[in-house]
């Protein structure tokens, strides 16, 4: 397991740092988003990232569910992909944040084998739906109001930290990690070695 560090990391931990002055206690820019931050526990990570050997990696947990489009969506349906898994909520500032990170990598790697799956958790629908139309999400989101899949990432990440990211291997196994914001650097660090690995890992 080795960590990523160095000036990614610095620009990621000042952009957290610049964050938590401004929203307190908490990833929102509302007194309303206050709340629910509050209500909910969650908190903004650090933006440690950490990537994961081969012989390190633990398979992800069975996750599925429904897309805000009210489609049927799973882990299993990216098998043979690497997979990219950003938990966030509408009412979380720092996730508002990373999207263009997000889609302007999926842009550059889709095509290599990369897909993104967010997962919406702790959230109002509506709320969640219009965050997605206002960004024009490239990818589906899981709609998990209850914030069950995090639960089910609890050993890898804290189900309370929001933003977070996951990378997942084409075997689905849990690669990499982020706690916090993501910027684009500190995501192709971790992204470029899996898709490198190839068609499997072995």
């Amino acid at each position: 397991m080795s960590s990523l560090h160095g000036a990614s990391g610095r620009k990621v931990l000042s952009v957290v740092a610049v964050s938590c002055a401004l929203l307190l206690a908490g990833c929102g820019g509302t007194d309303d988003a206050q709340s629910a931050a509050s209500d909910t526990r969650y908190v903004e990570g650090d933006g440690a990232a950490t990537a994961f050997d081969i012989d390190e990696r633990v398979d992800a947990p069975d996750v599925s569910g429904e897309s805000l489009d009210g489609e049927p969506v799973a882990l299993d349906d990216y098998a043979g992909e690497v997979l990219v898994v950003n938990f966030w909520a509408s009412w979380c500032a720092p996730c508002r944040a990373e999207k263009p990170v997000l889609d302007e990598v999926l842009t550059e790697y889709g095509d290599d084998g990369l897909n993104i799956l967010g997962v919406n958790i702790k959230d109002n629908e509506t709320a969640a739906n219009q965050f997605a139309e206002s960004f024009d999400l490239a990818y589906p989101s899981l709609f998990d109001q209850p914030g069950q899949v995090p639960q089910a990432f609890r050993d890898t990440v804290p189900p309370q930290a929001i933003p977070s990211t996951l990378i997942l291997d084409r075997e689905g196994r849990i690669a990499g990690r982020v706690i916090g914001q993501v910027d684009y650097t500190t995501l192709t660090d971790l992204v470029e070695p899996v898709l490198d690995e190839g068609e499997s890992s072995s």
